[in-house]
């Protein structure tokens, strides 16, 4: 499967580079797009979800880099809840 890296700004402005083992994660985020924090998590809860039952498809296991990614995208977001606007960049893909 060919997986990939995608990068994002957090509101404190930190870039963290987040795997996914699919390229599903093209289907759910633009390269350059600001996302309200909300809208960002609910996507990439989707697109990860997804890309860990593809892995499961086609090896027969979830992918647990793909649950762990997620664990701390929903961690790293949750520590910007309460700021009023927060929204999160896509920086760029890495493939």
């Amino acid at each position: 499967m060919p997986e990939m890296h995608f990068h994002v700004r957090w509101p404190d402005d930190r870039v963290e580079a987040c795997y996914s083992p699919s390229l599903v994660i093209k289907d759910h985020f633009v390269p350059g797009t600001t996302y309200a924090l909300s809208d960002f998590r609910e996507r990439s809860r989707v697109a990860l979800t997804i890309a860990a039952e593809r892995v499961r498809e086609k090896y027969g296991f979830l992918c647990s880099r793909a649950l762990g990614q997620l664990a701390r995208i929903e961690a790293a977001a949750a520590q910007f809840e309460a700021a009023p606007g927060a929204s999160v960049t896509i920086v760029s893909f890495e493939e």
